[in-house]
């Protein structure tokens, strides 16, 4: 067809996964992801606009990486193809600059190559800047998985900004590598990632190497929770972790677990104001239809690819449909009935239908209200009359707040009605639910007035969406006149029966009273023993915890080396308060921290004793315990002894 001939001519690519992979591999930044692809021969293209500019100053500006991203994409939409050079100028494509940040352990190096380079040419510069040959050398982190030398970058449609990563197994770390901060070492561990996915209330533990990118993880998690990764919204990744081509050992995620939450980002759509007008993206063809007529097979619309739309096109739904929790129903009904009819309506309890009728019925008969269930149905043409003329009017908002609780529900979709149904059945009984599916669609929306009952709950008025504001302030008064009657004959029998138990209650508390002498001896008894068990576990907890630590720092503890050992050795003797001695042999490189370990796992913990030398008197347990017992001076030989910290 003449559309897929002009997207051929375009780009070359005739595959829409591979067109899609490449708008997310630029951001979903068209004018970048075109200019990306075009063949070299072709050039960069102008827009009209920047045409006419030219042309008005008599020259053609050179094209940069800030134009084709910066360009507007409700330009014409021809400005994305090769036209006829007498309606368009066209200037000489320069070579596109690829950069690349690459991580080899605690050093990172910058390079620039023009994007027709070969990955060999990128080891050859990173042989000089490194000292490690190319045969020694594995370069990581290529989107597309491991390549050849002989690669051309073109081929692999990479972004501008790239991050990668130099193995080199065959080499060794050297010393002044930490094993905390060695990139190396990082790239070989395995993370765990806690992942939240927030609407499915599930969570996924999944590990992954330190070499994985960020973009494989979203996309994995992309398989598992249907989020394309595109509409990923993501919580819990830290700052430094700004490129999804970084790796996760370079990212500076938590080791060896990282806790992530993952969601749905809200459609643009949604959120545009109400004012814009609708608005399309078409590639350039002959016929408009057929543009991306495979598109359905990804389950992805025009306007969803592009991120376009506009609330006026597609109004948002008063309740999504199929939720599981009926608070957040009520709160998207809540949010969305602002959005459209503005801030001043009644207070919409959030809840599920009981708890809204236990918040009215079941509180002292003062504080009881009348329950007003408010059922919507976009699909009437009365409910826009209704909520902005009818449920918006000050004195109704005043009077609903004053007098009822409001609970409301959305009956647009069969599925939310059918929820509705059920739920009316197990509150107010079947003859409700018949009634309220007698009621066509523009009869809606309805206002049930619901009044509590000692045995069972009465509706007595629904009020369809065909009125005024006054008829409708009438009907709920009459309600009101109604609930105030049986009120106050529920208030009498209320009082009367808080009086009776009242006198129950004198009677109970001269019993309590009589009681009260025996219950505290038995109270003091009890505290007496509870004490006494309590000093006595806290005093075998203690015991057994420096017992633990004895243990573990005895286990800890370096091998005793032999006394015909080449390397330098020192030997400790070491007088303990109750006159013993300890004697052990070192290694004169060893920290002054395996010495202390060593006095501990003896039981004499570096919290409560000093280590002093004997002469001259020097406390050593004030020294670095990072220092050797050369840099100490406890070599080759030592007498020390120990004292009891004041």
């Amino acid at each position: 067809k003449s559309s897929n001939l002009s997207k051929h001519a375009c780009t070359g690519i005739d595959n829409i996964a591979e067109a899609i992979t490449l708008l997310e591999l630029n951001n979903w930044d068209l004018v970048a992801a075109i200019n990306g692809v075009i063949p070299q021969e072709n050039g960069i293209l102008q827009s009209q606009s920047e045409a006419a500019d030219a042309a008005a100053g008599g020259s053609v500006p050179p094209p940069s990486s800030s134009s084709s991203s910066s360009s507007p994409a409700s330009s014409s939409t021809s400005a994305f193809c090769p036209v006829n050079p007498s309606s368009r100028h066209i200037v000489e494509r320069q070579p596109r600059m690829l950069n690349f940040r690459v991580e080899y352990r605690q050093r990172t190096i910058e390079l620039v190559l023009e994007e027709g380079s070969t990955v060999g040419e990128i080891k050859k510069l990173l042989e000089a800047d490194l000292g490690i040959p190319v045969s020694k050398m594995q370069l990581k982190g290529w989107k597309s998985g491991d390549v050849s030398d002989s690669t051309v970058m073109r081929s692999l449609h990479l972004p501008k900004n790239n991050s990668l990563y130099v193995l080199t197994p065959d080499i060794a770390p050297t010393a002044s590598t930490s094993k905390n901060s060695d990139l190396q070492e990082s790239l070989n561990q395995n993370f765990l990632l806690v992942i939240s996915h927030r609407e499915a209330q599930r969570d996924y533990s999944l590990n992954f190497p330190g070499s994985r990118t960020i973009q494989e993880v979203k996309r994995n998690i992309s398989d598992l929770t249907n989020i394309p990764v595109r509409h990923q919204q993501w919580d819990g990744w830290p700052a430094s972790a700004s490129d999804d081509s970084m790796t996760l050992a370079a990212s500076g995620i938590t080791y060896p677990c990282h806790h992530l939450s993952v969601c749905r980002r809200s459609s643009p759509a949604n959120s545009q104001e109400p004012t814009e007008e609708c608005a399309d993206v078409h590639m350039v063809s002959d016929s408009e239809g057929d543009d991306f007529e495979d598109a359905s097979e990804f389950g992805v619309d025009d306007s969803e690819m592009f991120g376009m739309g506009s609330s006026t096109c597609r109004k948002s739904p008063m309740m999504p449909e199929n939720s599981e929790n009926e608070a957040d129903a009520l709160l998207h009904f809540t949010a969305e009935f602002s959005s459209r009819y503005g801030e001043t309506h009644p207070m919409f309890f959030i809840g599920s239908l009981e708890a809204a009728s236990q918040e009215a019925f079941y509180g002292k008969a003062r504080d009881r209200k009348l329950l007003a269930i408010y059922l919507h149905n976009d699909d009437s043409v009365l409910s826009n009359v209704f909520c902005s003329q009818m449920m918006c009017a000050d004195s109704i908002v005043s009077y609903l707040s004053q007098n009822f609780i409001t609970w409301a529900w959305d009956v647009t979709k069969e599925a939310n009605k059918a929820r509705l149904l059920t739920m009316c059945t197990r509150h107010f009984g079947s003859v409700v639910t018949q009634t309220i599916r007698t009621y066509k669609t523009d009869q809606f929306p309805l206002l049930l007035i619901v009044m509590g009952k000692r045995t069972s709950n009465e509706v007595l008025n629904v009020i369809q969406g065909n009125t005024t504001v006054d008829e409708l302030m009438m009907r709920l008064m009459g309600a009101m006149e109604i609930f105030t009657a049986q009120q106050q004959e529920d208030i009498k029998d209320e009082d009367e029966r808080e009086a009776r138990e009242t006198v129950k209650r004198e009677q109970d508390e001269a019993y309590r009273v009589s009681l009260e002498a025996d219950r505290k001896k038995r109270e003091v008894q009890e505290r007496e023993e509870a004490e006494q068990v309590r000093v006595e576990r806290m005093r075998k907890e203690q015991e057994d915890e420096k017992e633990a630590i004895r243990l573990s720092l005895e286990q800890a503890l370096p091998p005793e080396p032999d006394e015909d050992s080449v390397e330098q050795i020192s030997k400790l003797r070491i007088r303990t308060p109750s006159g013993e001695f300890l004697e052990r042999r070192f290694l004169g490189s060893c920290k002054l921290q395996v010495l202390f370990d060593f006095v501990a796992s003896k039981g004499y913990p570096f919290e409560e004793f000093k280590l002093l030398t004997t002469f001259p008197r020097k406390n050593i347990t004030q020294l670095d315990s990072g220092s050797t017992l050369l840099e100490a001076k406890l070599f080759p030989q030592e007498t020390l002894f120990l004292e009891g910290k004041e």
